[in-house]
């Protein structure tokens, strides 16, 4: 695909691509499923909280999505050119600079409201993956980040990889798993990864580890993760609702 396929629309001549409607669909989505979640006994957030977090959400994930990728992925380049960092519109976000942004956000907004930041990620974790969705879907149309070199039935040529070759559509991979599969999950974890072709800036550290930078960054993830599952027992306590008149366990 050309680089015209990260163009879904002009308007008055301002190109609209594909990547900022997926980051709008996730955001406002996000945001109306989770006002469905606080409308729901024991709540740890009212409306206006709600509010106040899409505001520094967005801001959480443009500015860590951004520095996140210029720091893990292509800091050598930038170096090189630092004012690339600012043009936004050749591409490059981290999801896990997106999520370190997001934590930060829910941090101030949990700290200068004094509400619990865990039960506050508890209720923002289950509208992420309607970002994650929308965001892998930009990239198949983009026909970026694709996977690895396959002989399956279902294979489709990246133009933009350098080569010919059939690769996995892992793009759909992820906006399938880790999207519609981990949603199902939170309203009632790395192995994909290894579809994924790695990108190229960093494949020293696959041939060093054998784990794409990607997976490497997961990792405090899942460690803190099992941690605060470990450990949830231990903080159970009462809670009394900042929005509704119930109170849970």
């Amino acid at each position: 695909m050309g680089d015209n396929s990260a163009i879904a629309f002009s308007v008055f001549g301002l190109p609209i691509r594909w990547y900022a409607l997926a980051y709008l669909a996730g955001i406002f989505v996000g945001y109306w499923y989770l006002t469905k979640l606080i409308d729901q006994p024991g709540s740890p957030m009212a409306r206006r909280h709600a509010d106040d977090m899409i505001f520094y959400a967005m801001l959480g994930i443009i500015l860590g999505g951004r520095i996140g990728y210029v720091l893990f992925y292509n800091l050598e380049s930038y170096i090189r050119d630092p004012a690339a960092v600012f043009r936004l519109w050749d591409g490059g976000m981290s999801l896990h600079g997106g999520v370190l942004g997001v934590l930060v956000a829910i941090w101030y907004v949990t700290r200068k409201e004094k509400l619990s930041f865990l039960r506050f990620c508890d209720y923002v974790a289950c509208v992420v993956p309607f970002g994650l969705f929308f965001g892998r879907l930009a990239n198949f149309v983009n026909g970026e980040l694709w996977g690895r070199a396959t002989t399956v039935p279902w294979a489709i040529i990246f133009p933009e990889s350098g080569t010919m070759d059939p690769r996995h559509p892992s793009q759909l991979y992820e906006a399938g798993l880790e999207g519609i599969v981990m949603m199902a999950v939170l309203a009632w974890f790395f192995v994909v990864e290894y579809f994924r072709e790695p990108d190229v800036q960093r494949q020293w550290v696959v041939d060093m580890t054998g784990l794409s930078m990607g997976q490497w960054l997961t990792v405090p993830m899942l460690l803190a993760g099992i941690w605060l599952v470990a450990t949830a027992k231990g903080r159970r306590k009462r809670v009394e609702p900042v929005a509704g008149s119930d109170s849970v366990a």
